[in-house]
């Protein structure tokens, strides 16, 4: 039986866009859908987030993370993560409990998890009313079995195409991709319910042979905060930039997926010698990028900062003119509703992801230098305001009664 803890919660109204199969899809209108008129009876919850990816790790998964387990605690819902302990890292708030974690065999900042929860972690995680896992690697299966062995609900949230991720795996490459698929179908069919945050993905999903049901919801992002960012002249300075100039921003981890070498390229081929990109993140890929910028001849044009505190980056983009986005391998778009909701201009890569999150905002260029460089130039002429969009989709608040309802719909079924 789930553990559920009164006094019991109400709010609404109505459904997420779900889909229970290829050809069974309840829509709600919108390219998220939206809720309906009823209202749905939820009860206080305790939720296990198990997670291979989190602090000190900064990415996008793990400000997903964040967002939804702060955006479901503030509904007065009780959320505990489960994660791999890292050397001298300490947790400064939340409920977290560590597991023996070692490092792995290639240059990652990323652990190993061990899969032994001892009687104090036991007792730390308590009795949960429901699952949701946030990879499908060992404390995803750990999580799955949990579920299964109390009888409560699974969720999965897919967070990662494994597959764009071969490239790190010292195997044949093609037969790497292959088992990254099969991991991903597998797993996901043995959930509950798997959470999508784009039409995209879904369609991802569906096309790997996944039959499980599938429900919309958007990461979430702190949209107030990032619209409260304020320009300043010592960040754009910071930035690389000076005077007249435009500052062009990109926000990623410096690796081969992100796809930030097209960046520089489509900044080698803008005609305005006053442009300038800062690009924001650090990762494997660094040392590579610093050098292309030098072959291109823009090294003076381009500004890597590494990573910043994430309390930083609201003035961060700010202080920006434009931003620009040039991977093809998200499942989120993180950054591009961060962007939304600062203002920014958007240029992304013609990719779904990018359609459905930007839904019309921005320009949109094919993955070749050129055009990036040309959509680059003519940004800043797209008076277009996108500003609203991402308070209107993408608020912590919002996506979090997301979570919860669908939480509610699988808990209802096995009380």
């Amino acid at each position: 039986m789930p553990r559920v803890d009164a006094p019991f919660r109400f709010w609404g109204p109505g459904h997420n866009t779900t889909t229970n199969g290829p050809s069974q899809r309840r829509v709600c209108g919108g390219p998220y859908g939206a809720f309906g008129k009823s209202r749905r009876f939820v009860q206080r919850l305790r939720v296990g987030f198990f997670t291979e990816c989190y602090r000190p790790i900064i990415n996008g998964v793990v400000a997903s993370i964040d967002a939804f387990r702060d955006g479901i605690a503030a509904e007065g819902h009780h959320v505990v993560c489960i994660a791999p302990g890292f050397p001298s890292y300490e947790d400064e708030a939340g409920a977290v409990v560590r597991l023996p974690s070692l490092p792995l065999p290639t240059t990652t900042g990323y652990r190993l998890c061990v899969p032994f929860v001892s009687s104090a972690a036991r007792a730390e995680i308590g009795a949960l009313s429901i699952v949701h896992t946030h990879s499908p690697f060992v404390t995803g299966w750990l999580g799955e079995r949990f579920a299964r062995r109390h009888g409560i609900p699974h969720v999965f949230t897919y967070h990662t195409r494994l597959e764009q991720y071969a490239h790190y795996v010292p195997f044949d490459r093609s037969l790497t991709e292959r088992a990254a698929v099969e991991l991903t179908r597998t797993y996901a069919n043995r959930a509950d319910a798997v959470v999508v945050p784009t039409p995209a993905m879904e369609a991802r999903l569906r096309s790997l042979g996944v039959s499980a049901r599938i429900a919309i919801v958007p990461s979430a992002v702190d949209t107030d905060r990032f619209a409260a960012g304020r320009r300043q002249a010592g960040i754009r300075s910071e930035l690389g930039c000076a005077g007249d100039e435009r500052l062009v921003l990109c926000v990623a981890r410096l690796a081969r997926e992100k796809n930030i070498g097209l960046a520089l390229e489509a900044l080698a081929n803008v005609s305005d010698p006053r442009m300038r990109l800062a690009v924001v993140g650090g990762g494997p890929e660094g040392d590579r990028l610093l050098h292309e910028a030098r072959r291109l001849g823009i090294a003076a044009r381009v500004r890597f900062l590494g990573n910043v505190e994430p309390g930083r980056l609201p003035d961060i983009y700010a202080s920006a003119d434009a931003f620009v986005f040039t991977s093809v391998s998200e499942t989120q778009g993180l950054v591009l509703a961060e962007a939304l909701a600062a203002g920014l201009p958007v240029v992304a890569v013609d990719a779904p992801v990018s359609r459905d999150v930007l839904d019309g905002a921005g320009i949109l260029a094919a993955p070749r230098a050129a055009a990036v460089a040309r959509a680059i130039e003519s940004v800043f002429d797209d008076r277009r305001s996108a500003k609203h969009l991402a308070p209107q989709r993408y608020t912590v608040r919002s996506q979090a009664r997301r979570m919860l309802e669908l939480y509610g719909e699988l808990v209802a079924a096995v009380a």
